[in-house]
């Protein structure tokens, strides 16, 4: 009787394409995990870099010193305490006594005087706040306020921030000593013994019913946020690595971080409005939109990147892959490129283009990788810096085409076929 023997062909198809599944699951499952997890990813890792980094932190808000808006609040709130507790009137009218009643018109001039004194105090008060000692003090109040956030976030409700019954204050009454100093210096020594109640020295920044479960967001994030946006670009670097189409899957990377940047830049304008209609009411409401866009001015500039980096990888996902515009442009730059290392081609770039021409993947993955770097060196992405390092990768792969050019003037017949400036297999 006849059997029917496996055919050791498709044996062996079988058994390469079930790896080849396989990856392609992988790969699918890490770019889905990375593309819904960029935007947190982004937001936490700013927030724990902020929170968690003093020098950062103050580098953040030293722009806010020099906002009219925070500088006006402080201004107001520092020069109402003051007046507040000295009756300025009152006492001119206690100096002068004898004298009015013996002189009945000069208690007319007690109300401009009192005027006059209350306009010193309040150029005081912002020739202080405009000036570069308050600029230090900022910093070292900020600092300061950055550890007694913590300790709010933490649980410990001491410090120049505080959360008193359901509200986040500031306390500045270090503001308040060192500008009654100088008014006390320039001859306003009834300023010296006068009180400032506690009330009177606190800036309310925040209703807050939510610190509760903030602090146990804080307690539970927090150690996450520092991994979270290394992992997600560990996720997009496997799907890319496992792809069996990888300009196709450079596209979808590309589509992704734009469809993160538009829902980064949706959740900032709705967070922004939702901070300024929390802040509606305090005595911080007038410098709230400066505060916001001040605080979050890396977390805008980092969404900004995302959407310019995730269109550049479109574009090159999309040049890279199998299409006819894509091919002609590719074979076209790439000839050109090595036309001109042909003509410039002598013993010792012939010698580097041959190795260049031996080691060309592991090179042009140390380019991208370069570029990378330099894009996310010190933690301080920009729109100038990607276009630097976009620019670093470009030039990097235009030598390498040049001197494989060169090589290939070398070779016997002069030159060689035509070939592509970034191979499907490598993009």
């Amino acid at each position: 009787m006849a059997t029917n023997a496996p055919d050791p062909q498709s044996a062996r198809s079988q058994n390469l394409e079930r790896p080849s599944r396989a990856r392609s699951v992988v790969a699918i499952i890490c770019v889905v995990l990375a593309g819904v997890l960029t935007t947190p990813a982004a937001i936490a890792y700013w927030g724990q870099r902020t929170l968690n980094d003093a020098d950062r932190y103050v580098a953040t808000v030293q722009p806010l010193v020099k906002s009219p808006e925070v500088q006006d609040v402080i201004a107001t709130k520092v020069t109402d305490a003051i007046e507040q507790q000295v009756d300025v009137e009152a006492t001119l009218r206690r100096v002068f006594a004898g004298v009015i009643t013996n002189r009945p018109r000069l208690e007319q001039l007690v109300g401009p005087l009192a005027a006059a004194i209350d306009g010193l105090i309040d150029r005081q008060v912002r020739a202080f706040v405009a000036s570069d000692e308050f600029a230090d003090l900022w910093t070292r109040v900020n600092t300061r306020a950055l550890q007694a956030l913590q300790r709010v976030l933490k649980g410990e409700d001491s410090g120049a921030v505080s959360l008193q019954g359901n509200e986040v204050v500031l306390n500045v009454d270090e503001v308040i000593a060192q500008v009654k100093q100088r008014l006390v210096a320039r001859g306003l020594t009834i300023l010296d013994k006068a009180p400032i109640p506690e009330t009177d020295r606190q800036i309310v920044l925040l209703e807050a019913p939510q610190v509760k479960q903030a602090r146990t967001i804080y307690a539970f994030g927090n150690p996450v946020a520092r991994w979270l946006l290394p992992i997600v670009g560990l996720l997009y670097l496997i799907a890319f690595v496992l792809a069996r189409r990888r300009p196709w899957m450079t596209v979808l990377i590309g589509g992704l971080l734009v469809a993160n940047a538009l829902v980064m830049a949706l959740a900032l304008s709705i967070g922004r409005q939702l901070f300024i209609n929390q802040l509606a009411g305090t005595d911080f409401a007038p410098a709230s939109r400066a505060f916001f866009d001040t605080l979050l001015a890396y977390l805008q500039r980092g969404q900004q990147v995302l959407l310019w980096l995730g269109l550049v990888l479109v574009v090159a996902g999309w040049f890279a892959g199998a299409n006819k515009y894509g091919t002609a442009v590719r074979s076209t730059v790439a000839n050109g490129l090595a036309a001109t290392g042909s003509q410039v081609a002598d013993g010792r770039v012939s010698t580097a283009g041959r190795w260049v021409a031996d080691n060309i993947t592991w090179l042009r993955v140390a380019a991208v990788a370069l570029g990378a770097v330099v894009l996310l060196w010190g933690n301080d992405v920009s729109l100038s810096r990607m276009w630097w390092s976009l620019a670093l990768v470009l030039v990097l792969l235009c030598v390498f085409q040049v001197l494989i050019g060169a090589s290939r003037r070398a070779e016997p017949g002069g030159h060689a076929p035509p070939s592509e400036a970034i191979p499907q297999e490598v993009v």
